[in-house]
């Protein structure tokens, strides 16, 4: 009796062992019978009933290369969340294991590039690798695997959750039950399959830039998209990158390099191009690069676009090519998400923002797959907002037949897509070339505005064509040379003879900072020399101003829109000022190698320094600062309805009402800010203790004070208020200075010293009643610092209206991108 118990005992076990195992996998055919089947570079069936997408992987353990993108946007420039906005590519391949395939991503940041397998797998196993996605099997058949891919496609892939929580719009999360997959744009191509889903996030209290654009904030729907694509081919061959000549690319650790030699390696990023006969010295493309312009651009921006983008078509002759890069529209029944098309996209804000040029490259190589250029449409509207203030004359009524203004557009936007493009040809910014006659479409240009008589001109506001610098880079990224030449040579001569050219290469981190160094390297500027720049700009203001009537509006609109026109042209000078501050401690360098002949390094002469200290004391006149009391009577507050961006206007201390004192305000708080930044006035104790004639911390502060708190008050009433003004500017960032721990202990000695000294000028018991509530202010200030600086009780300086972004991103990590 006990043996037969036993023996049941161990049958229903078995049979509940057996029942626990998965049921073998049927064929892929019976499974997806049913279906929709959609074959291409990877093989999915549309389950209808189920809303699912099955996947079929015929290669497994083959590499390919994914990336998430944006299809359909939030609206916001500020949030970031654009209308075809690129994910991060990922190389990534399916690997079973047992029941379960697993999507995993190698790490091609780490790299043994030797013949030795247990070399490579020496690195391979030190570093960590990345899974994406797990999947169980459900079919298989003929070596391939039937996949769920709709939970990995259901999912946040872009990060706009951290993207809104990054901007302080909320906290939003994933809500499946309000996302789906979209059809129209999930399909499968030769080179690739495409998957887009409808996306909702859902959350509280979303703020402004959600409430702006979204129809209700608290549920965001977007479409993102999923590629899957075919990775080219073994036969291209990177491409040194040369620190002397711009170029993007890639970078990784290679553990197989001799001791004696650097382990880092660095290549460019270009498209693949070669010649149909690499001997002649121009020949044909055995496959051309094409860019098409998307067909939603109204006109005549897109033939702006289109003109723009063909300039490059002159870089490529340069490098030996005919016909070799070309642009058409995208044709209508093209997809704009398929890898084959690089595209120039014209994408719609609610506000205006940065411009993106940014590619899908091949992590391994460098080779740029796809390129995609994303333009805000909105930035045309400020461009005509500006040659309206510059060169607006509405005496009819309505814009004059020929307009002036709507061609500066045309050729600034010629300018920007050629700029966009260029980025996503590999080439990052040039800032230096503004000041080599306009060398390159990679700098950020600000409009050539001539002065002629009492009237601006604006017939050469941009320059026409690529630059001179361009087609040495284009030279350098793709030109093919013969069979038998060294490349490394023959690229370090086109580098060489560049130089010989005049022409050189600084970018962002030489541009960007408030405190960088080098005189020559800014953006939205013009000229050799900064400081002549800066007195030719000022002069255009003055012009302008002069010239600013109601006349500058269309007849019928709001007399409170014209402070919109006004501020660009009461702000003209903005950035010619960062231009010539820089010129203060500033440092003349190239990206010099040993041995090139370059010169690495200088101190701008004093003389120089002085002569731009001279030119930024003007720019804190109060004569300068002041407006015309005509145009303030023109601008009254605001009608119903017609609430101002106040990105575009002036912060105001006053209300409704207009504020006089708010534009002097930022244009000399802008100045003020620009020659105390913290790491220049480090550099100035610096530079004067390695060379005594040097321009010293002491004396420019001593020019700042006689500029303000030791000039007569002007007679003018007005004049006098804003001379008040800028010495409390001055009064508190000098204050600030002295107790800011990042600046060298000498610095914040001397600003000690200054405020001391200031101290004993002041006057409480002055004649002029403003003038003793002046000092008696400054007084109380500096009372309150010698005992605790954070008592101190500062008015905030009125920042300046927009010119750039809030947040210009991580330009060239991420896509590169331009403004105004």
């Amino acid at each position: 009796m006990q043996k037969h118990v036993f023996t049941l005992l161990c049958l229903l076990l078995s049979t509940k062992l057996l029942l626990a195992q998965p049921a073998p996998a049927g064929s892929i055919a019976a499974f997806t019978s049913g279906m929709e089947r959609n074959p291409g570079f990877m093989t999915y069936y549309w389950d209808a009933k189920k809303g699912k997408i099955w996947l079929e992987i015929s290669s497994l353990d083959t590499e390919l290369l994914y990336y998430p993108t944006l299809a359909e946007g939030v609206g916001s420039n500020d949030i970031g969340l654009d209308r075809g906005r690129l994910g991060q590519e990922h190389i990534v391949k399916f690997q079973r294991s047992g029941n379960k395939v697993l999507m995993l991503e190698p790490n091609y940041a780490y790299r043994a590039i030797s013949n030795d397998p247990l070399e490579r797998q020496a690195v391979e196993e030190s570093f960590a690798k990345s899974v994406h996605a797990g999947f169980e099997i459900v079919a298989e058949d003929k070596g391939s695997v039937l996949v769920d891919l709709t939970p990995f496609l259901m999912q946040d892939a872009v990060g706009a959750v951290q993207a809104i929580a990054r901007t302080k719009q909320g906290t939003f999360k994933f809500d499946p039950t309000r996302s789906a997959m979209y059809l129209p744009r999930t399909k499968a191509f030769p080179q690739n399959t495409e998957f887009e889903t409808i996306i909702t996030l859902t959350g509280d209290n979303p703020g402004t830039f959600l409430r702006d654009v979204v129809p209700t904030p608290t549920a965001i729907t977007v479409h993102q998209h999923h590629s899957f694509v075919q990775l080219p081919d073994n036969n291209y061959k990177p491409r040194l990158f040369d620190p002397r000549i711009g170029y993007g690319g890639i970078e990784y650790f290679d553990y197989a390099t001799p001791v004696s030699q650097p382990i880092m390696k660095r290549y460019i990023s270009r498209h693949r191009l070669e010649k149909k006969d690499p001997s002649a010295a121009v020949s044909e493309a055995v496959k051309p690069i094409v860019y098409y312009i998307d067909p939603g651009t109204p006109e005549p921006i897109r033939s702006a676009l289109m003109e723009g983008t063909a300039w490059w078509n002159q870089a490529f002759e340069a490098a030996g090519y005919k016909d070799a890069f070309q642009v058409k529209l995208l044709p209508a029944d093209a997809d704009p998400m398929d890898i084959r098309y690089n595209l120039v996209q014209w994408v719609h804000r609610s506000t205006r923002g940065w411009s993106y040029g940014g590619s899908i490259n091949d992590p391994r190589t460098g080779e740029i797959i796809k390129g995609k250029v994303t333009l805000g449409s909105l930035r045309v509207r400020q461009d005509y907002l500006i040659a309206q203030g510059l060169a607006g004359d509405y005496s009819s009524g309505a814009a004059p037949s020929s307009d002036p203004m709507m061609q500066m557009s045309i050729e600034r936007l010629r300018q920007l897509a050629a700029h966009e493009v260029g980025h996503t040809l590999g080439l990052p910014h040039n800032y230096i070339s503004s000041t080599q006659d306009r060398a390159s479409v990679m700098d950020y240009p600000t409009m050539l505005v001539k002065v002629k008589g009492n009237s601006i001109d604006l017939s050469d506001a941009y320059a026409k064509g690529i630059g001179t610098y361009d087609k040495w880079s284009i030279r350098y990224g793709y030109e093919q040379f013969p069979a038998g030449v060294d490349e490394k040579s023959a690229l370090n001569k086109i580098v060489t003879d560049m130089h010989k050219a005049g022409l050189t290469f600084l970018t962002d981190k030489d541009a960007r900072p408030e405190g960088s160094v080098h005189p020559g390297t800014h953006l939205w500027d013009n000229g050799a020399d900064a400081v002549d720049e800066l007195k030719r700009v000022s002069d255009v203001r003055r012009v302008a101003l002069a010239n600013f009537t109601e006349k500058k509006i269309p007849m019928g609109m709001p007399m409170a829109t014209l402070e919109e026109v006004l501020v660009p042209m009461y702000m003209f000078h903005r950035y010619q000022v960062e231009a010539a501050a820089k010129v203060v401690a500033g440092q003349v360098y190239t990206n010099a190698l040993r041995g090139d002949g370059q010169p690495v390094m200088s101190t701008v002469p004093v003389q120089e320094q002085k002569r731009a200290l001279s030119a930024l004391m003007a720019t804190i006149d109060p004569a300068f600062l002041a407006l015309p009391k005509s145009i303030v009577a023109l601008i009254p507050p605001h009608p119903f309805r017609y609430n101002p961006n106040p990105r575009e206007v002036f912060k105001r201390r006053t209300g409704l009402s207009f504020d006089p004192m708010a534009a002097p305000e930022a244009a000399a708080g802008m100045t003020i800010q620009m020659l105390l930044n913290p790491e220049r006035v480090s550099r100035l104790v610096v530079q004067s203790a390695l060379d005594p004639a040097q321009l010293s911390l002491e004396s420019m502060l001593d020019q700042l004070l006689t500029a303000t708190w030791y000039k007569a008050e002007p007679a003018d009433s007005y004049q006098a208020e804003v001379k008040m003004l800028t010495d409390k500017l001055l009064l508190q960032k000098l204050i600030d200075v002295a107790n800011n721990t990042e600046i060298t202990p000498q610095g914040r000695a001397i600003a000690g010293l200054k405020l001391n000294q200031l101290k004993g000028k002041l006057n409480a018991a002055a004649a002029n009643p403003k003038v003793a509530a002046h000092h008696l202010f400054a007084l109380d200030q500096l009372r309150r610092a010698e005992g605790n600086v954070d008592d101190v009780r500062p008015t905030s300086p009125q920042a300046p209206p927009d010119g750039m972004p809030i947040d210009p991103g991580q330009e060239w990590l991420a896509p590169a991108c331009d403004w105004r």
